[in-house]
């Protein structure tokens, strides 16, 4: 067994690895349905087809954990494509409502199989138990970072 010390200089590494590993796997995948699209577009255009009519680009900024600015360009590259709409809503000239187009929903219908598939690669041969054990430590390790304001 390594000693604490070993542990705590490879945690990073591994946590990259294993995200690089990831993201490597859905943008191969992207590529072989012939999509032009980013994990982050992937993201942010799924979390719009979840949200469904109430979508709005608020909403998209609280739920995927990146700034207001990075979260607007990608929405803005999203448009350019002619996979989202962004309009105001009625009532609320505030907020801004996102809407999936027929291309956008072309697209989800395209990429969402494939993308529940990989996640459940993420899970094989994990029990309960061990993916809420996981969880559960990625949880504690993220919050040791926010809690300490590094």
């Amino acid at each position: 067994m390594l000693n604490q010390i070993d542990e705590i200089s490879g945690i990073g590494l591994h946590l990259d690895l294993v995200l690089r590993r990831i993201q490597e796997a859905y943008l191969k995948k992207f590529e072989e349905l012939g999509v032009d699209l980013t994990i982050e577009q992937w993201v942010i255009l799924h979390r719009i087809s979840e949200l469904g009519k109430t979508a709005s680009q608020r909403d998209i900024v609280r739920s995927n954990f990146r700034n207001r600015a990075t979260t607007s360009r990608v929405i803005g590259k999203l448009e350019k494509k002619g996979w989202i709409s962004k309009t105001r809503f009625d009532g609320d000239q505030k907020r801004f409502k996102l809407e999936l187009t027929r291309k956008g929903k072309r697209i989800i219908k395209l990429v969402l199989p494939h993308a529940v598939n990989l996640r459940k690669l993420a899970i094989k041969d994990l029990d309960n138990q061990d993916f809420e054990i996981f969880l559960k430590v990625l949880v504690q390790i993220g919050y040791n970072y926010y809690s300490n304001e590094v």
